[in-house]
């Protein structure tokens, strides 16, 4: 019986220890999900539903570099450009935007 606790909690171990998934959610109207290695490089995106059932999302990396949104349609665009450095549609039109 002590050996199959301690088999089982090594195999626990040896998956929580390798870089795949790190954070996987799913609910009614979002999600989210992290792969990589946590304190290293992770790449994620995460999605909601608003309440006028319009989806958003953003595609982010977070490494030694710091925290940068990679797309999005849900980051607002500042001096013309989106978060992922197109020109944005200030307009509200439902083009996304321009290369």
């Amino acid at each position: 019986m002590k050996v199959l606790l301690v088999v089982t909690l090594g195999l626990v171990c040896l998956a929580a220890a390798l870089p795949s998934d790190i954070f996987d959610f799913e609910g009614d109207n979002a999600e989210h999900e992290q792969d990589g290695e946590a304190g290293k490089s992770v790449t994620g995106e995460y999605k909601w539903e608003s309440p006028e059932g319009i989806e958003f999302y953003v595609s982010y990396i977070a490494d030694d570099k710091g925290y940068r949104v990679l797309e999005s349609n849900a980051v607002p665009a500042s001096n013309g450009l989106d978060a992922s450095g197109r020109h944005a549609n200030l307009e509200g039109d439902e083009d996304e935007g321009t290369e």
